[in-house]
């Protein structure tokens, strides 16, 4: 089956400040415990909106009238620190098809790249105003088209730079490694079938 080709990501979104969170911030090591992943959306960003007995501390992601919202924004070096693959997995586990960012660490950006999740940095100015959007009105739509580089909302838009290698996967259909290894099967099985040293 061919991968898809991410052009574009449509949907509400959802502002969540700060600079430099972490791996550990966006899924805590303790829930990392799991034989799969699909558990792990609930666990999205745990220590800070959850206290210690479960009940919520202030977070956008908390806020009902964010929920469902499919498009992540944030602030700088967004996913530094451990390379652990459980924090762009917790992001999708939740819901989050796109993250938009003033940077990324590398690994996290590249971990990202390959379960599908499209991610672009966008200017400090820029995502503030569409943080100002989204909390005048959380039910904005907004187009992150990848294939242009650019973010779409309530008649404006903006830059959204996607690294070249990386916008050429997605649109391509060419992001998962794993993938584009497995839909060469058949052609694998059939040159080792001409090959006389590998034949039974």
């Amino acid at each position: 089956m061919a991968l898809e080709k991410i052009t574009s990501r449509t949907g509400r979104g959802v502002y969540v400040p700060g600079n430099d969170i972490d791996t550990d911030r966006i899924i805590p090591a303790r829930f990392m415990k799991c034989v799969t992943f699909d558990g792990l959306g609930e666990f999205l960003f745990y220590d800070v909106r959850k206290n210690a007995d479960g009940t919520n501390k202030p977070h956008p992601l908390n806020e009902s009238r964010f929920k469902g919202a499919t498009l992540l924004f944030s602030g700088a070096n967004f996913g530094c620190g451990s390379s652990r693959e459980h924090a762009p997995q917790a992001i999708q586990k939740y819901g989050f098809q796109a993250v938009i960012a003033e940077g990324f660490a590398e690994i996290f950006f590249g971990n990202c790249t390959t379960l599908g999740i499209p991610c672009a940095t966008a200017s400090r100015a820029d995502i503030a105003t569409i943080a100002s959007a989204i909390e005048a009105n959380p039910q904005t739509e907004i187009v992150f088209d990848v294939a242009k580089q650019e973010i779409r909302f309530g008649g404006q838009t903006v830059k959204a730079a996607v690294r070249e290698t990386a916008r050429d996967a997605l649109v391509n259909g060419r992001w998962d490694a794993i993938g584009e290894l497995l839909e060469g099967v058949p052609q694998v099985k059939a040159m080792a079938a001409k090959l006389p040293y590998l034949a039974a």
